[in-house]
């Protein structure tokens, strides 16, 4: 008796084991087909529709990160040559560049402008590909690259879609990754001077004089300038360099620095010489040009 029990409980729990499979499998079949439904649901949506699951899946912050960029692919894919393939091409690029997917942005950016170069959005899509150069930009000791790459990008929306709403802001854009090249040199720069290295220290400020005059950094850039000259014993170009930085910077702490290293050597800031910084004296502050 006891045997046949112990049968019967052996029987029950392999049954009960088999039927756990068979509901396992049975769900996730189910899981599976539910996937598949959804997408081949969208086959019967228009394109407008499926657009629009896109629009709402950007706006629901519970929505995958991925789910608002499906469904403009989708309509690209399933509608190519309508009109929201063409609307869904440039969402996929700020949908992209949102999920700081810059690369794959530029592409769809890219493509918009390939495929529609006289749309109205060619616009926003040359915007959002300097875009995703700009935002890429990292601190200043790092490769300038990128900020370069950002310059040349900003400046064909700037250059070729003068009267978009975007223009404005990317010129505020130039200007910010133009100042963060100037302060990639004046690092450098800096770190010259400190070691004494002098004529390399001179070569990073003087770019910053000579190519990034309408940065931040050009007062600083004339001090060190001011520094470096007076430490190899050329007068003439430390003075001058302080005559540029009292003109246009009297105001500056980096004048009144440069006033008293000058003054303590009995010097005063005044442009002297034949010397790279007597040009710039001439064209910044006599406007002679030639």
């Amino acid at each position: 008796m006891a045997g046949g029990q112990s049968d019967q409980l052996g029987w029950a729990g392999k049954s009960l084991r088999m039927l756990g499979m068979v509901v396992l499998v049975g769900t996730l079949t189910a899981c599976g087909g539910g996937q598949q439904d959804e997408t081949a649901a969208l086959d019967t949506l228009t394109a407008e529709q499926i657009y629009k699951r896109g629009e709402l899946a950007l706006e629901n912050k519970k929505a995958k990160k991925d789910e608002a960029l499906v469904y403009f692919q989708e309509v690209e894919r399933l509608y190519p040559y309508s009109e929201w393939a063409k609307r869904a091409l440039i969402m996929q690029a700020f949908t992209l560049h949102k999920y700081k997917k810059y690369e794959e942005a530029r592409i769809a950016a890219q493509r918009f402008l390939d495929f529609y170069p006289g749309d109205e959005d060619a616009a926003y899509a040359s915007y959002l590909l300097a875009l995703s150069y700009y935002d890429q930009i990292d601190e200043v000791g790092r490769d300038q690259g990128l900020t370069y790459q950002a310059l040349q990008a900003l400046r064909v929306v700037i250059e070729q879609y003068p009267d978009s709403e975007y223009a404005k802001s990317a010129m505020l854009k130039f200007d910010m990754a133009f100042d963060h090249l100037a302060a990639k040199d004046m690092e450098i720069g800096r770190y010259y001077l400190k070691r004494g290295n002098y004529a390399a220290a001179i070569n990073r400020f003087r770019a910053v004089v000579q190519d990034f005059q309408t940065t931040s950094h050009t007062a600083e850039a004339l001090h060190r300038l001011v520094e470096a000259y007076l430490a190899l014993g050329l007068t003439d170009e430390a003075q001058t360099a302080g005559a540029i930085l009292g003109y246009n910077y009297q105001s500056s702490p980096f004048y009144d620095d440069s006033f008293r290293l000058l003054k303590e050597r009995g010097l005063a800031p005044e442009a002297k010489g034949t010397n790279w910084l007597s040009t710039v004296y001439r064209q910044m502050i006599k406007g002679e040009w030639l």
